[in-house]
Order: C-alpha cells, then structure tokens, then sequence
C-alpha cells in the first residue's frame, strides 16, 4: 500500500463519515468509495461498516487502521530526521591515516571534530602511506592522511611539513655521528621515508653506522634516544622542543635546505561532498594551521 492509501484509511477512521472524508481528502465521495473498496481488496477484509452513527471500524479494520497510523508517524519522524541533515553532520566519517600522524596529532583535532559534530561516527584506521592509498582505491576510508610524495591525482590538501631531526643526549652535530660509538635507533617505516634518509645518510658520510638498534615503533625508538640509548632521526611531529636532547635539523649537501615531510588530506571529490567528510577537512585544516606555526618555533 502507498502512503496515501494510509492517509485515506486514517482520515475514513477519523471522520467516520464519506462525504467529510472526502472533503478533506480533496476528491469525490464516488471516487473515495472506489478507492475504499480497492483497499479493502487489498487486504482482503471489509475495514468499515456503514451504520447510522457513520461509518464503524470492524475488527480487522481497527488493525489496519492502527497499522496505517503507525506508518504515517514514522514517515513524520523521517521526515524530521531528514530535515535535521542540513543542520546537523550525520554519519560515519572513514579515516585512513599514517600511523605516526595517528599517534601524534590526529587525536587532538578527532577529539574536537567529535565535541563539534556529536551526531557523527568514526571508523578510523592507520599505517604506512601507501596502504592509506589503498584503502582509499579499496572504498575502506572517505579520506586518507598521507605522508611524503604522493601521487594522487583527485582532492589532495597539504596540511603541515614536519622537518626531520637528529635527536641525542650527546652528539650536538652530524660531523660527531662517525667519530661515536653510540649506535643509530631506526624505526621501521615506509619506503620513501627510508630513502630520505639513506640519502642524506650516503651524501654526508662514506660508512654505514658502526651500530644500529632496530624497531617497529616510532614511539619506542624516540624514548630510547631520549634516555641517552642512542640517537635516532625523528620527524619533528613526534617533538615538542622540550626534551632534553640535542635536536640538530637534517639539511642536503651543501644546501640550507632541511630535509622534511610533508603531510597530505587526500580523497576522491565525491567523498568531499559528504556532510562528515566536508567537517572533518575543515576541522582538520584549522588544527593544520595551529602546528604550522608550532613547528616553525621548533626552528
């Protein structure tokens, strides 16, 4: 049955009268009869009787009219519901973002996005930049939080460049690494972070490390070098300039330039136009601008 059927078997209940049922309805009695009988077909009972007092809901017309009613409400609360869209942010927002943004500052600007927009949900996964882009192809996330040089072809945001560091207790400059018998943390991570690095590593010095201490958390091999275990590279993301540490800035053979990692929002247009996903880039966004500026003082 249509929703006007309903509002029909509703108004008969309500009038419990054909010529004032159809007044209301907006058409003829003859037509509001045919319709009443081809309900009735429909549902293979007979809903009202015809008496003196007007018209009488029979037993099984009492169901079907507590059916139709219920109907009717529902469609009103949809309606509302609908109607609250356009001014509140609904929906599952789907986050893929690299794991060191995901420990770092992706919490902070969810915990804001959560506090502005509390009707939304989330579903949030994290690793290496190349699986965020993945995930995104796969339709597993709406947007991606990447790092270094990616090649995407849709929407892509620059949101911060973090600069790479030389973090330790003792060494307080590069020249010092080869001369030290303190050995080099390094963590796993992506292959484009890995070649940064190996670079700079091959254009300042002619020998590998004489030690090295290996690790699959960004987050364990900064607290080794920040209990004086060694001296890690670390993007200054993880940093907050207070440690107690000697931080010498990267920088490529004979240029002033610091050796660095951009971070991008990345997506398909089409995901931009989701209520959830438009909040979360602006949001986003807004705490981009706030750690540029932190990051700047870290120089």
């Amino acid at each position: 049955m249509t929703v006007n059927e309903f509002e029909i078997i509703v108004t008969l209940a309500e009038e419990r009268n054909m010529r004032r049922a159809a007044e209301r309805l907006f058409i003829s009695q003859p037509a509001l009869s045919q319709r009443l009988q081809s309900i009735e077909k429909a549902w293979g009972e007979q809903l009202f009787i015809r008496s003196q007092k007007g018209l009488e809901p029979t037993s099984a017309g009492e169901l079907i009219i507590d059916f139709a009613r219920g109907t009717l409400l529902r469609k009103e609360e949809t309606l509302e519901l609908i109607a609250s869209l356009h001014n509140k942010v609904h929906g599952t927002l789907k986050i893929a973002c690299a794991t060191i943004v995901g420990q770092t500052w992706l919490p902070r600007v969810l915990k804001d996005f959560v506090a502005r927009y509390p009707d939304a949900k989330i579903s949030l996964m994290t690793g290496w930049s190349s699986e965020i882009v993945q995930a995104i192809h796969n339709g597993e996330a709406h947007v991606g939080i990447v790092r270094g040089d990616i090649d995407w072809k849709s929407e892509k945001t620059y949101l911060f460049r973090d600069q790479l560091y030389l973090v330790d207790r003792e060494i307080d400059q590069v020249s010092d690494i080869m001369h030290s018998e303190r050995p080099f943390i390094q963590f796993k991570s992506d292959s484009s972070y890995y070649m940064d690095i190996e670079k700079w590593w091959k254009e300042k010095f002619s020998a590998h490390p004489q030690r090295e201490i290996i690790v699959d958390q960004i987050e364990t091999c900064k607290q080794l070098a920040l209990n004086g275990i060694g001296y890690a590279i670390l993007p200054s993301i993880t940093l907050t300039g207070k440690e107690d540490v000697n931080m010498i800035p990267l920088v490529e053979e004979d240029s002033p330039v610091e050796l660095s990692r951009d971070t991008w929002l990345i997506g398909y247009e089409s995901a931009f136009e989701l209520q959830q996903v438009a909040a979360f880039a602006q949001v986003a966004n807004m705490h981009a601008i706030q750690l540029r500026k932190k990051l700047k003082s870290l120089t």
